[in-house]
């Protein structure tokens, strides 16, 4: 799996998500939606057709669960709810 930070390399957005954001472009674009299709990284995020791999879609809930952290203050206080 291709990751976006080099070793040199910073991201200019410093949010806190940033870095799963970024992982989950590159993740999308090198995908057979993009690269075949020629659909945008959101299009393919919204049709379910197979042509994005099940990594992404893992990195995408990972995206959703740091932008809900992100609003949730009681896990500020009382730590990630553990399945």
């Amino acid at each position: 799996m291709m990751r976006y930070e080099e070793e040199n390399e910073k991201l200019a957005d410093q949010s806190p998500c940033a870095g799963v954001r970024a992982n989950l472009k590159m993740c999308l674009l090198e995908s057979d939606c993009c690269k075949i299709h020629k659909k945008t990284p959101r299009e393919c995020l919204r049709i379910n057709d197979g042509t994005v791999p099940s990594h992404c879609q893992a990195l995408r809930n990972s995206f959703f669960e740091c932008k809900r952290s992100l609003l949730d203050a009681r896990q500020r206080f009382r730590g990630r709810k553990v399945d």
